[in-house]
């Protein structure tokens, strides 16, 4: 088992790295969406995501993973599967970062699920930093959401993104115990491929083949939710669930710059106040000093 990093800063900020670079994937992935379908976008990208991955692990020579961690592999994919089906579904119905600030429930649960599923224990300055990025979430929200009219479609939408964020919550939890188990292109190209083979169940009625004018995307898309995922491994194998969740809170301000850019979305005095209570939160978070690595015996 890998131990630990000494300092949570520097995987703290390559986490952040790699929220950044799954940001920039969700715009791509909103285009996809709406053209192909939620479903199609992700079989697809997760199908090129495979190939691009699995041709770096092979180039490698690497050791076959035993039948625990070909496990974990498999049981995670399910949840990013479900995960990500939901979330791009809803991407398509709902604003980049109204999608994303809804989706910031997930750090929250996944604090808590750590202290059950991994044994972490919650200090209180994780506790007040989770607290106070929910604040700055729900300030956005109230924001984005006091004086819009939403069709029942976008309501529904609301409720994708909630179930989304319970997937994703757990996903972070399995991350943590995955990163001690296996390196970052091993589970790149493993989660790639078994989030394809599980969609690929749903092939004889969803499939659709994207023309050659939605390749790049496709491609650019596997090829940054790839390095993210790298990233978020790395980091996952080197800190706590607890430090690191709160990385995602910065995905609403590249959310806010990129909705503002591509998609001509104003950015209100909400969002600037809570994009700040949110980068509060994560200062607090990374300041905090690991303890005794508690995964240890739950990823034997």
């Amino acid at each position: 088992m890998r131990p630990d990093s000494p300092s949570p800063a520097v995987p703290f900020l390559i986490a952040c790295a790699g929220i950044a670079t799954y940001s920039a994937m969700d715009v791509l992935m909103k285009g996809l969406s709406i053209e192909i379908g939620a479903y199609n976008a992700v079989l697809w990208r997760n199908g090129a995501g495979a190939v691009f991955a699995g041709f770096l692990w092979f180039a490698s020579r690497p050791k076959w993973p035993d039948r625990p961690t070909l496990r974990i592999h498999a049981w995670r994919s399910l949840f990013v599967a479900g995960m990500a089906l939901s979330f791009f579904w809803a991407l398509a119905r709902l604003p980049i970062a109204e999608a994303i600030a809804l989706a910031f429930v997930a750090p929250l649960m996944a604090l808590y699920m750590a202290a059950i599923f991994l044994g972490e224990k919650i200090g209180p300055r994780s506790i007040a930093a989770s607290l106070l990025g929910l604040a700055g979430v729900i300030v956005i929200v109230a924001g984005k959401l006091g004086g819009s009219d939403y069709s029942d479609e976008a309501l529904l939408a609301v409720g994708a993104v909630f179930l989304s964020a319970i997937f994703y919550a757990y996903n972070l939890i399995l991350a943590r115990r995955q990163a001690k188990m296996a390196e970052p292109m091993e589970i790149a190209f493993f989660q790639n491929f078994f989030v394809t083979a599980i969609l690929a169940l749903g092939a004889p009625w969803f499939l659709a083949v994207p023309d050659t004018a939605q390749a790049p995307n496709i491609v650019g898309a596997a090829i940054l939710a790839t390095t993210s995922l790298l990233l978020l491994s790395w980091a996952y194998a080197r800190a706590e669930t607890q430090i690191l969740a709160t990385t995602e809170y910065t995905g609403f301000l590249w959310a806010m710059l990129f909705g503002w850019y591509f998609y001509d979305e104003a950015v209100t005095l909400p969002t600037f106040a809570g994009a700040l209570l949110i980068v509060a939160a994560c200062l607090i978070v990374a300041r905090k000093v690991p303890h005794k690595d508690p995964v240890d015996p739950a990823a034997a």
